[in-house]
Parts: C-alpha cells; structure tokens; sequence
C-alpha cells in the first residue's frame, strides 16, 4: 500500500518513514506543509496520508483542513491525523460524516511502534482508530454542559456581555485590558462550539446560550 506523509518536524517524519517502510507501506512522498500534501495525494493517490494536525505556515489547524479536503476530493484515501494534544474540535470535524479510514492519535502514541502499526493497518484498511484520551474527553464533553467547561473569570466576562457591554466595558470593571477581555471571548465561543460566523453574531449566540435560549 502506498502512503504519504506530511510533518514539518524532519527527525519526526524520518521516524514515520522508517516505520511505514517497516510495516509494509511504500511511502511515495513527503511533505512539510499542507499544500505540499494536498499536492502529492493529487500526484500519487495514495492509500493511506499520515498528517500533523498543525503546519506551516499557521500551526493552526491546516492539517485538519487539509484531511477535509483530501475525505472529500479523494474518499478512497484514509488519513491518520498525530497532534501534540488532544484537540476535540479536530477531531469532531474530522469524525463528521464517513468516519471509515480516518484516525486520530496522540503523537506520543508513535513511540509504541508495535501499536501504532496496528493502526496505520486499521485505517488504511477502512476502520477507524481514535486515541483513547480523545474518547474520553469527547465523552465527558457530551454528558456536560458546555458552559460547565468555562473558567469562572470566562462565565465572569460572558455575564457581562449578557449585560450589554462593550469588551472595553468589560476590561474597565473587571480592571484587565481589552486584549485580555478579547482572548477570554474567543476562548468562550471555542469552549461553546458555536457554528463559525461573523464575530458580531457570535457573540449573539453565546449570550442566548448563556441565557438558556440557544
């Protein structure tokens, strides 16, 4: 089976390589960014992609966005995403839908070389695979509420945004900056996972969750 492998970490993607290679794949090409991944799975086809969820140039969430695109323009290709941490939000989005060939793994998880052969085989046949701490926070996740998940400085600053007031409102009665009112509220419509729209609407959105009608 062929296999492509995208990280910006060389001495991580030189593991990969060698324990790909040791498990049977061919692996066709390398990448360290998500556009020369989406490149070479156009290029090659492969049967499985092992990707970081974080790459250049953002070290956001482009290995994510490029696992999308590849489930979508090349359903046959399963994708095994490695992060650093768990990261439930990727990995909703990536389990959204066809959950068949997709994995999604601690990257600590690689060093169990036996195991994780174990899984590259899973997926690249058509199973699925998710890292044991991902099941268990997604579990807590769904038996909670989500305002339960925010700090109480956050529930502090959204209760004051059900006030009415403005961020630099908030920074003068809670005496911090508006740069730091401004993280707690992006902080806050992460942990409520509200559907993306303008920054305005959401904000909308987590005062009516916060008030119990949304």
């Amino acid at each position: 089976m062929r296999a492509v492998i995208a990280e910006d970490s060389v001495l991580l993607r030189v593991g990969l390589v060698k324990v790909l290679e040791a498990a049977g794949f061919e692996v066709t090409a390398e990448a360290d960014d998500a556009q020369g991944l989406l490149t070479a799975v156009e290029e090659h086809r492969p049967d499985l992609v092992v990707s970081d969820v974080r790459m250049p140039p953002g070290f956001a969430d482009e290995g994510v966005r490029a696992a999308l695109l590849i489930r979508r323009q090349w359903p046959g290709t399963a994708v095994l995403l490695l992060s650093q941490y768990v990261e439930e939000r990727y990995a909703t989005d990536l389990l959204t839908g066809d959950t068949r060939g997709v994995g999604y793994l601690l990257k600590q998880r690689v060093a169990d070389v036996e195991e994780f052969i174990e899984v590259l085989r899973r997926v690249a046949a058509g199973g699925t695979a998710l890292d044991p701490q991902v099941v268990s926070q997604l579990l807590v996740r769904r038996h909670s509420d989500p305002l339960e998940r925010l700090t109480a400085r956050e529930r502090e600053v959204l209760e004051l945004m059900a006030g009415g007031r403005s961020n630099a409102g908030i920074a003068e009665r809670l005496v911090v900056s508006e740069s730091a009112v401004a993280k707690h509220i992006n902080s806050i419509l992460a942990k409520l996972d509200l559907p993306k729209a303008d920054a305005d609407h959401r904000r909308v959105l987590a005062v009516l969750r916060f008030l119990g009608v949304g």
